[in-house]
Parts: structure tokens; sequence; C-alpha cells
């Protein structure tokens, strides 16, 4: 309005189209044509000061470009433009992007970040193209540069270091960069943890994605010391102490999403072991229809869920995808009308409108006094972690006998065996029959890639792993990945969950007060028509969603069971 670009009539109604339709102002001001990118740009520069930038006259200089790397300006949205007297100078488009200037001023150890605006658009090719001309730094290459550098890293077992020049070390433009590098790859490739490991003549990196880990290119074992020492300052952790385990966090905000990477340091014969879990909560949809639950399951779910009190169990090994679906079932409840507590260990993702306790048993806070004292806190639905005890079993089952739904999660291997790891755990037959809903079993397998996705008829060794006949393939078709650029050569990319779900009826809690065992109870599922998780992964098989290999490795037959 200031710069004369709109009246007050026209303010007043993009403001109630932006309401009524969930929308930005900026993009329905764009819809009716009263304002173009430039426009924006020139009432944002007005707005919070800062200088605009015209994109055609714009050449990055060689030092800028080989500052900031292809991954980082990409993954932060910025143009890199020059740097001088320790200043780097950078063009973005979103000026809320500043709030990420402290923490890439610590990646690149410089003094001061200064921005400059133009639109999106404009910067992304520019980006493209001043990279195109540089030959891209890579892992490989910047590693092969430091193998020669003695004045980086120590000898294979450190017995007593001198703090001065560790911190020196941790403090070195090519550590930094290095694992500046393999952080953003990590997330840019979408993995759920990266992995440090020092052993006697060599230091390995990995990342496990979509469940797998996946080795890159080695760094010299002299730098062992050089990068978990930066690793540990990144996590405000203590670097002069190295006999004890150590936890830390560290915070990333990349492109407006908050990534929050979980360091674990445990120490080892030849060092420090290092492993960062990323959790980019941007990226995960805690949306029960999208975490690829079957139709039929997904019905009986809700229905669970919904019910004022019981307990919802969800079980499997870890990786399994379970919290996820906890949060995903949360997030369906998350309304006004109801408190939800949550007591973890750790608190994977901050959830608005969720009451979030972090377990510490260094202060004896455990899950069974954590719910002690939350259902003091009058809450609707209460999510337990995971129930490892006896004492957290009784109390979560008062919990629900006093008119609460807990959700919990066990480690088992199917529906079934739950009911008796908690007879096991102590918990008396009748009070099972009284509390449990509905149990949850899962497990994630990886997706053919669909770029890559072909037909092809298995071998008799693989029908033989799957216990199938010849006769059991009769109109079915299977596939598998070749392998391409979209999927890392890998012919699978992403996962998705497989599930069996068990819905305690009246018949099963007959059973259950009669002490049956896990095969009993399992038959008894079965011919009310519940699929087991081998069944359930051929399903997802003749579908043409996961390849036979993957249905081996995550699920077992009955018998082996």
């Amino acid at each position: 309005m200031d710069l004369g670009f709109l009246d007050d009539g026209q303010l007043e109604s993009i403001e109630e189209e932006a309401r009524q339709r969930d929308s930005t102002m900026e993009a329905i001001a764009k819809e009716r044509g009263l304002i173009d990118d430039d426009k924006l740009m020139q009432g944002q520069s007005e707005l919070h000061g800062i200088p605009l930038t015209n994109m055609d006259d714009v050449k990055p200089s060689p030092e800028a470009i080989k500052a900031v790397n292809q991954n980082m300006a990409e993954l932060y949205k910025l143009l890199p433009l020059r740097v001088e007297n320790d200043i780097l100078t950078v063009v973005i488009s979103d000026p809320n992007a500043m709030q990420s200037f402290d923490e890439l001023r610590n990646m690149l150890g410089i003094r001061q970040i200064n921005a400059t605006l133009a639109p999106a658009s404009k910067i992304e090719a520019a980006v493209k193209k001043s990279y195109s001309t540089t030959q891209e730094e890579t892992i490989s290459t910047l590693i092969a540069g430091m193998s020669t550098d003695d004045t980086l890293g120590y000898g294979r077992r450190e017995t007593s270091i001198d703090i001065a020049s560790v911190e020196e070390m941790a403090n070195a433009a090519p550590v930094r960069k290095l694992v500046n590098m393999v952080l953003l790859m990590g997330i840019k490739d979408q993995a759920s943890d990266i992995h440090f490991e020092p052993f006697e003549d060599e230091f390995k990196m990995r990342y496990r994605c979509d469940g797998v880990l996946y080795e890159m290119v080695p760094p010299p074992r002299h730098l062992a010391t050089a990068i978990s020492s930066r690793i540990k300052v990144m996590a405000n952790l203590d670097i002069a102490e190295r006999r004890l385990p150590q936890d830390g966090r560290i915070e990333l905000n990349i492109g407006g999403a908050s990534i929050d990477m979980r360091v674990s340091v445990l120490p080892t014969l030849f060092g420090e072991s290092i492993v960062i879990r990323i959790l980019d909560k941007g990226r995960v949809g805690l949306d029960l229809d999208k975490i690829g639950m079957p139709a039929d399951i997904l019905v009986d779910f809700r229905k669970i869920i919904h019910k004022p009190n019981g307990i919802t169990l969800v079980t499997g090994p870890t990786g399994a995808g379970k919290t996820t679906t906890l949060y995903s079932a949360l997030s369906e409840l998350n309304t006004i009308e109801e408190k939800l507590i949550t007591t973890e260990d750790p608190v994977e993702y901050e959830i608005d409108g969720l009451i979030q306790c972090q377990i510490n048993s260094e202060i004896d806070l455990t899950f069974a006094s954590a719910l002690r004292a939350i259902l003091r806190q009058d809450p609707d639905k209460v999510l337990v972690g995971e129930i490892r005890d006896l004492e957290t079993a009784q109390i979560a089952i008062q919990a629900s006998l006093t008119g609460h739904m807990v959700f919990s999660t066990l480690h088992t291997n199917d529906a079934p065996s739950s009911i008796t790891r908690l007879r096991d755990m102590g918990v008396e037959p009748f009070l099972i029959t009284a509390t449990v809903e509905g149990i949850m079993a899962q497990r994630l397998v990886r997706k053919i890639c669909n770029s890559c996705k072909t037909s092809f008829v298995p071998s008799r060794d693989q029908l033989i792993e799957l216990n199938l006949r010849a006769e059991d393939l009769k109109g079915r078709q299977f596939y598998f990945g070749e392998g391409c650029d979209k999927c890392n050569n890998l012919g699978l990319k992403g996962r998705s969950g497989i599930y069996e779900f068990l819905v305690i009826t009246d018949e099963l809690r007959t059973l259950i007060s009669k002490g049956a065992s896990t095969d009993v109870l399992r038959n008894a599922a079965r011919a009310a028509g519940v699929k087991g998780l081998r069944e359930r992964g051929l399903d997802a098989l003749y579908a043409g969603l996961t390849t036979v290999d993957e249905i081996v490795r995550e699920t077992v037959t009955e018998d082996e069971g």
C-alpha cells in the first residue's frame, strides 16, 4: 500500500479471500494480477530494509562459490556472491531465511553474512548456472586433499591429547567443510542416521537410507579425532571428555524446515564412535491416510483409537515405524476438546497441541513415575513411549480402567505374541482382557522405484523362500527395480508399512482369560480373518509395491515365528 500497488479496498478483499481459502495474501494478490514477483520483492525490500539485486548483472566470485558448496546453496536456497574481509554476501528470496544465518556462520567459520533480495526462480537458475561451470567439490575430492595434511590429525591410539590443538583441528576449514558436506548430503538423501566409526586402520562413514546402511568414501584414519571433535563442537558437547558416552543435539533450519539431529558419542577401543539421528520434522507426514495402511485395517484402527478408554498397542522391532504410526493417530485425535499427553524416550517430533514429557532415568524420571504424574494432569489420551516392565504396564492398565485411552509400544514379533509378553511381565489375564482393545504389528519394506520398475518371473528358490507353489502365481505379476539415477541405481526408493491389526474380540478375550498360548491365539485370529504380516507382505508383493527379497527379509512365516 505504501508503494501504491494496492488500495484499502483491494487489501480488505484480499485478506478476506486469504482467510476463506486458507491461502497467503501474496498468492491471491499475484493471482489477481495486482502485483508480480518484482513488485513483491520491492515490498519485501522496503519492509525488511534489505537491498534488491538485479540477477541479470550478477556474477558470483570463484571464492564465494568455493566457500559455499552446491548442496548448501540448494538446501538453504541462496546464491553466494562474494567473500571480502571475512564477510560473505548472499542473495536470498525469503527474508525469513536470515534466521539460519547464525548456524551458517558457524558452519562456514566466517564473521558475518550480508543478504540481498531477488526472486526465488532467478536464484535457482543462477545456482544451477554458477555451479555447472565449476568442478563440483565432492566428499571424495575433499578427502583426497585432506589425506596429505598431517596437521589435521593424530595417530591411531591417542593416549594424551592437547585440547588447544584439538579445538584448532575441529575449527580447521577443511574439517568444517567435510562435516557440513556429510550432514547436508545426509539430509538431501533423506538418510535417517549417519555413522562415523573408528577402527584400528580405518575410519568409516555410513548412511542409513530406507533402513539399510550404505558406506561412503572413508576419510583417512588420522582425521578421526578432528571429525569427532568438530561434531562435538556443533552439538555443544565436551571435547575434552573422551572416556564417557555423551548425547547432544544439532538444530538446523534449512529452507524453512526445522531439522533436529540427535548426536550420540560412544567411546570405543580406537576412538569415539558417533551416530547422528536425523529427524526432519517437515518431511514426516503424520497422517494416517499417508502411511500405507490398507483400507480395511484403517477403518478398524480408527474405530479403536476414537474409543474413550482402553489400551492400543503398536508392536515391532526398532525402526519399524511404530512412533510414526502412533504420532499419526495422535495428530488425528489432536483437537481442542481433548487433552493429549505423551511420555517418551526421547521426544522425537514436537507437535503443537500435545504436552510432551521426556524420560530422564538419571534423575529417576522413568515411564512409570512420569505416567503417575501425567494421570494427575487430567488427560483424555496418553502415549507411553514403551511398556518395558510390570510397573509401567500396571499404571497404564489403571489409567485405561479410569477412563483414559492409552497408546504404547512393545517389542514383539507379531500381534498375538504381545498378549504372551504382557502375561510374562506379570500382568493378570483378567486385566489384559479388560483393557487391551487392539494390537498393531508392523514392519517397513522398501518400495520398488517407479522410474525403473520391471516385471520378472520369480525363480524356484524365491518361491520356496515364500512358501509359494507355482499355481499360486497364476495371473500374478512380480516386479523389481533395475536401478536408475532416481534411486542411486538401487532399484528401491522410499518405504511403506506392512500391518497386522488384531482387534480383541469377545472370543479372544475368553481365550486370553483361560491362559491360551500364542499359537492358539494366532490360530483363532487367522480363523477370524486377521491376516498375518507375511500374508500382508504377499499382498504388497502382488500389488507391485515391493520385492520378494524385502518380504523375506522383513517377515517370517507362522511356523518360523
